[in-house]
């Protein structure tokens, strides 16, 4: 079996391989050199996988490319296939989240993008439609942008009910759709936005991540701006899960692809100090859904350790025992075929690091 582990980068993509169960990695790229890849999917529900990539150039603008060859060759279409009908009267800046449907729709895949929009494909992401649900939801002019900008980054599509449906966006927070898009509502209780004058508003926060619950899809996790939260209740109410975390700011959310109530974050010390907390290169795990926390750094560097981890940055594949992986704005990606507990140095020096994906091909 061979590990594909796709790295977006500021200047492009790169592809590493293992065949060896993920002791030694062979690396190839860059695709699309010079380019933002800031979304990148691994699409298994048909024979052969299909890699989506979604494209930032600051000459050509943004585009999603696919390919059925795990990166050999690309398609990319002479229009972009994510692109704003004339009456929306915006433009697309880029793609920030590209994820497959659920086992009973093969050919759906979900584009989240900015500005806030969600986009469907029902061709396996050769072509989208803008969700004119959320797009037309009544919130829309108030939602803001985060210092990333302002979009739609974290698509959760129901592993078992094909009409329910949960997003997250930097700034406006958590939404839910229980009929497959035509109609959302806010799921934001209980998150705390205390950079608003209403501390506890309906919608506004600004969520950097979301991540569902192998185990009980009713089971959400979020990374927000300053906090860490549990939701038992599909999106509805959310619970502080900070406690024995060093900091409750960061970016990155990762649920376990099999195991219930196993994540990982990587922290950072706050939205002021972007660092590490403490200088240290530490990745947090909790194996009982956000009840008890422990650092996991075996083979991670010990010393001052200064990058940050974006919230795409961070991923598992879907082997057993699963394979975590997380990239740094400088240029590293690590990695660990053990769940967390020892990692290792995949790759080094490359562009600042925007998105890893990876899965069993």
């Amino acid at each position: 079996m061979t590990t594909l582990l796709a790295i977006g980068t500021g200047k492009g993509l790169f592809l590493a391989t293992s065949t060896d169960g993920r002791r030694s990695w062979q690396i190839g790229g860059p695709h699309f050199p010079m380019t933002g890849v800031y979304a990148v999917a691994v699409d298994k529900r048909r024979a052969v996988p299909r890699l989506l990539a979604g494209t930032s150039s600051s000459h050509f603008g943004p585009s999603l490319a696919t390919s059925d060859d795990l990166g050999s060759t690309w398609q990319e279409p002479e229009h972009a296939p994510v692109a704003f009908p004339a009456d929306a009267a915006a433009s697309l800046g880029r793609v920030w989240q590209i994820t497959p449907g659920g086992p009973a729709e093969p050919d759906v895949v979900w584009a989240g993008t900015e500005p806030s929009a969600l986009f469907r494909s029902v061709d396996g992401g050769r072509t989208f439609e803008l969700v004119r649900g959320l797009w037309d939801h009544p919130h829309r002019p108030q939602w803001g942008a985060g210092f990333g900008g302002q979009a739609v980054h974290s698509v959760l599509p129901h592993p078992r009910d094909p009409a329910r449906l949960v997003v997250a966006m930097s700034t406006g927070g958590v939404y839910r759709s229980d009929d497959a898009g035509a109609s959302w509502a806010p799921g934001n209780t209980g998150i705390h936005a205390r950079y608003l004058p209403d501390e506890w508003p309906e919608f506004g926060q600004c969520v950097h991540k979301i991540a569902r619950d192998a185990g009980d899809p009713e089971r959400l996790y979020a990374q927000n701006h300053h906090g860490v939260y549990r939701s038992d209740d599909g999106g509805r109410t959310w619970a502080s899960i900070a406690a024995g975390l060093p900091s409750d700011f960061g970016f990155p959310m990762v649920a376990h692809p099999t195991r219930p109530g196993m994540i990982w974050s990587f922290p950072l010390a706050a939205d002021s100090e972007r660092f590490p907390v403490d200088h240290r290169c530490r990745v947090y795990r909790s194996a009982d859904a956000g009840g008890t926390w422990e650092p996991l750094s075996a083979g991670l560097p010990d010393g001052p350790f200064y990058p940050a981890v974006l919230r795409d940055a961070m991923c598992a594949d879907d082997a057993d025992p699963a394979g975590v992986y997380f990239g740094t704005r400088s240029g590293e990606v690590y990695a660990s075929r053990d769940e967390g507990d020892s990692w290792s140095l995949v790759a080094a020096h490359l562009p600042d690091v925007l998105c890893v994906r990876a899965a069993e091909v």
